[in-house]
């Protein structure tokens, strides 16, 4: 029977009504991001990770470049080998420089595309407009994301998610229509380009295989199980090599931290599995750093988490029939969480807020997908849409809040601690806080926790030392920084700081010998060179003296110390009779750190006194 006119008109206002929804809802997404994290474009940057990632890594702050480029893709960050996310860095100090606001707005304008991407990867892919919609709300605005958008450290997951959802966006379209062979391929480009931007999206094929069986529904025909297997093939050899880079770059990281039994480490993933699941639904106390528990989980938690775990699983499975979405919404958790699960330890943290970045997607797929087969009825429709609406802006009122403890050090730490019990490395950052606030007995205070809670900690116990010495206990100090090298003979910044406090009583000598071994263990240590440099000016080494903070400037052409006394030793030289071998110098620093303004000036002043053009240039 042909449609009749009317039938065409409800028709026609519906293709309108999805024209005009889609980007709609996507606005609507942007906007609500926006609103919620556009407060951070007035924080700083925290004393976690962002001085390595950002404003202390000099090859970040000189900036977008080829030779920027190639240093990202073969060194690692902070033990981390994300090649995107650093030249994404890179260019936000091309075009910010260190406005830490700029910083932060790049990772707000990345997570709402992220967002958007989603709503739009699960829409292909179901069919579904309003389920799709409040999944990406939910993902935009919960709580436990707040880690991974107000932390600049944390640009690899935004950006890591971002390629993410595109690349199963672009697979749910050729799922949908084989014939477009190239969404295929664009799939797997976006693939490659998440793992360089963070490794944490290897398990990717296996999703991909799931997605095929819900809501692709590619997998009824079982004749047709190898040919999608065939498929995975290319992103699964983009996993297995991004996951040996990972583990080449992270190695150290990974060795640092293997004193940790394996069986504490597969308790932890057991227990945190179920931890995640239970601040999904009620997301309070939650903290830039969670620390492991040395000793394990309380035997009782454990066997709980466990037997939830195997509950939900089983349930999955045998629900998976006529609720499909269950099983793959719960495989996609369970996947996703396993490279951040714990098993290779890389760190002091139990568990971390931005691990749930995209694992969570698929708890709330299937939780989304379960309520709403409940609410068939018009009126059970309007009673969910009511409530989903409720829970976003629950979310976007918690989310508000959480976002605010980033917007210092101070607050993030202090917070911290407030939520968290035997948590060291807080103690140890506020302190490092409290101490460049001046306020030395408070901080004095926090390193002596951190060193009770955990002795093993050389930071702590370097930092402590620090104070001591300030405080005026020279053999508790010295102490401590033994105890410190102990435990870290490795660490050059911990040799660099026992020195200055050698050179500080007197011992010359074991002075010098400490900032050698920081200069041993790294050689493009700067700060070492310059202490160098200052032993031999006291000891009336000019020139050797300069050679030292030479050496520095070349390493770190921002050395602000290097600058100022190598300026005040070729003045120096220039007023004891030793103007040439002045000008000699500063011509030679030129050529290592061609463009420093400072020393062409006291070379120009140098000149113009030398020819008596101006009689008070070089005393100016």
């Amino acid at each position: 029977m042909p449609k009749s006119r009317k039938d065409s008109g409800y028709a026609m206002a519906d293709a309108v009504r999805t024209k005009w929804e889609i980007p709609g809802i996507c606005a609507a997404l942007a906007i609500l991001v926006l609103a919620v994290f556009g407060q951070t474009v007035r924080f700083g940057f925290v004393n976690f990770d962002d001085g390595e990632n950002v404003y202390q890594a000099r090859e970040v702050t000189a900036g977008f470049s080829l030779r920027g480029i190639g240093w990202a893709f073969t060194h690692a960050q902070v033990d981390r080998w994300a090649p995107l996310a650093t030249i994404s860095r890179m260019i936000d100090c091309q075009v910010y420089g260190l406005w830490a606001g700029g910083h932060h707005l790049t990772n707000v304008l990345l997570h709402a595309l992220a967002a958007v991407f989603l709503f739009l990867a699960a829409r292909k892919m179901t069919g579904a407009m309003w389920r799709s919609a409040f999944v990406a709300a939910v993902f935009a605005l919960h709580p436990l994301h707040v880690e991974s958008v107000a932390w600049v450290s944390a640009r690899a997951d935004l950006l890591c998610g971002m390629f993410f959802m595109l690349a199963i966006w672009s697979y749910a379209t050729y799922g949908r229509e084989p014939e477009r062979r190239a969404q295929y391929a664009m799939s797997i480009l976006w693939f490659a380009l998440g793992l360089l931007s963070k490794t944490a999206i290897v398990t990717l094929p296996f999703l991909l295989l799931a997605l095929d069986y819900w809501p692709l529904g590619r997998l009824r025909d079982k004749s047709q199980l190898g040919r999608l297997l065939v498929e995975k093939v290319p992103f699964l050899a983009l996993s297995v090599a991004a996951s040996a880079a990972a583990v080449l770059a992270q190695g150290r990281g990974v060795l640092k931290h293997a004193n940790y039994p394996l069986w504490v480490r597969l308790e932890n993933a057991v227990v945190t599995y179920a931890v995640y699941l239970g601040k999904t639904i009620y997301p309070v106390g939650l903290a830039a750093l969670y620390p492991l528990m040395p000793n394990g989980w309380p035997p009782g938690q454990v066997i709980a988490a466990g037997l939830l775990l195997a509950a939900l699983t089983a349930g999955a499975i045998l629900l998976a029939r006529k609720q499909p979405f269950l099983l793959t919404g719960w495989f996609w958790y369970l996947g996703m969480l396993v490279p951040m699960a714990g098993i290779l330890q890389t760190g002091d943290a139990a568990y971390a807020d931005r691990y749930t970045y995209l694992p969570q997607i698929g708890l709330w797929l299937a939780g989304t997908w379960s309520v709403a087969e409940v609410a068939r009825e018009r009126r059970g429709r309007i009673a969910l849409g009511a409530t989903g609406a409720a829970i976003v802006c629950v979310f976007a009122v918690m989310a508000c809040r959480q976002t605010t403890y980033w917007q210092d050090s101070a607050a993030l730490w202090s917070h911290t601690l407030d939520c968290t019990t035997g948590n060291y490395t807080a103690h140890n950052n506020l302190g490092n806080v409290l101490d460049e606030q001046g306020r030395e007995a408070d901080a004095l205070a926090q390193y002596r926790e951190a060193v009770r809670i955990n002795s093993a900690d050389p930071d702590a116990h370097a930092n402590y030392a620090r104070l001591l010495f300030k405080e005026g206990d020279t053999p508790d100090a010295m102490a401590q920084y033994q105890e410190a090298l102990q435990i870290d003979p490795s660490s050059a910044p911990i040799h660099e700081y026992y020195g200055m406090d050698l050179f500080r009583i007197g011992r010359v000598d074991d002075a010098t010998a400490q900032f050698r071994q920081s200069l041993q263990i790294d050689p493009n240590y700067g700060d070492a060179h310059t202490c160098l440099g200052n032993i031999m000016l006291s000891q009336g080494l000019a020139g050797e003296a300069l050679a030292q903070y030479r050496d520095a400037l070349q390493i770190d052409p921002t050395d602000k110390v290097a600058d100022a006394v190598i300026c005040k030793v070729l003045i120096y030289l220039f007023q004891h009779g030793r103007a040439q071998e002045a000008m000699t110098e500063a011509r030679q620093t030129l050529d290592l750190v061609p463009g420093n303004q400072s020393l062409q000036d006291v070379l120009t002043q140098m000149q113009a006194a030398r020819r008596g053009d101006a009689p008070g240039a070089i005393q100016h």
